[in-house]
């Protein structure tokens, strides 16, 4: 309970849940404490729901029992003229959730949200940047390894080409993590929804990983962070793990200096990866067990070789 005050305190529930019965309210944050195990998710729902019952506030709806299928379609049409259609679509999911939980709970007597249709949104391709294996190769060789930070962000960078790993996942693994097997290098990811997954070690990956624990001297510190911070002023690891938001300022750093133009972020490695496996002759079905996706339809948002496809089409335009 003590995660849900920072989301939302008794100073800060929105109005229609604080002027609510203290059943509603308790029911009201059961739904982020139990219903929702992931934190992102956690995160981008507790602030669609809070939106939407401030628009409800404004709209003068009296209680959370009023709020009827009106409101809710409304609330969607004026998040369509500001917000890209994912967004809608996951703020409109979440108060379908919210609901379902308050109708189970015997809060409110239906779902005002169900009846309401999101606005259509079809991916055949993400947009996340991708690399091509030259600019990949470039900036692997590009950091400079004499120092611990620099063996510590070449083999983050090759772990998420290698492995596909998400950013998530990497930054969340131990020193115990990276184990050998059949005398072979393997790595332990702990993907979204807690599924563990282990892999192989390409052997270039391999390299890089050994070289940074060994002259991070992290070989005996099994239970501490693999990809921790760096102590100011000191050039030396600490136990902190690296967070999200620094990693992508670190890639930043690195891209820059590697004089590398595209826009490529921390889900950048990942894409990167899947695509270079599928166009040296990887299987999408073998690339979806290596990425760890429960469906080849996913793992196809992260195949680019269509781009080259393009490009080469592009040229032919002989003017």
């Amino acid at each position: 309970m003590t995660q849900l005050i920072t989301l939302f305190s008794s100073a800060t529930l929105p109005t229609l849940i604080a002027a609510a019965s203290d059943r509603t309210q308790l029911r009201f944050l059961e739904f982020f404490a139990s219903n929702i195990r992931n934190p992102h998710t956690r995160r981008a729902y507790s602030h669609a729901v809070a939106e939407f019952l401030d628009w409800c506030t404004t709209a003068n709806v009296m209680s959370i029992t009023s709020i009827a299928p009106l409101h809710v379609a409304t609330w969607i049409e004026v998040q369509t003229q500001t917000l890209a259609a994912p967004t809608v679509k996951q703020h409109l999911a979440a108060i379908r959730h919210l609901f379902d939980w308050l109708v189970i709970g015997q809060i409110v007597p239906f779902n005002p949200a169900t009846s309401v249709r999101g606005p259509s949104h079809s991916v055949k391709t993400g947009k996340t940047p991708v690399l091509d294996a030259e600019e990949a190769r470039q900036l692997l060789d590009s950091i400079d390894t004499s120092t611990p930070v620099g063996l510590r962000d070449r083999a983050l960078i090759a772990l998420m080409v290698y492995s596909f790993a998400r950013i998530g996942a990497a930054l969340g693994m131990k020193v115990a993590d990276v184990y050998t097997q059949n005398r072979r290098l393997w790595v332990r990811l702990r993907e979204k929804g807690g599924k563990r997954h282990e892999m192989p070690c390409h052997h270039n990956l391999e390299d890089y990983l050994i070289a940074y624990i060994d002259g991070a001297r992290l070989r005996d510190d099994t239970n501490g962070v693999l990809f921790g911070t760096i102590g100011r002023g000191t050039n030396k690891l600490t136990r902190t793990p690296l967070a999200q938001a620094n990693a992508h300022a670190m890639i930043q750093r690195r891209m820059s200096a590697a004089g590398i133009a595209t826009k490529a972020g921390n889900h950048s490695f990942r894409a990167t990866g899947i695509t270079v496996y599928l166009k040296n002759g990887g299987t999408l079905e073998k690339a979806a067990a290596m990425a760890n996706h429960s469906s080849t339809r996913t793992t196809q948002l992260y195949d680019r070789r269509h781009d080259e496809m393009t490009l080469d089409e592009v040229e032919k335009i002989w003017i």
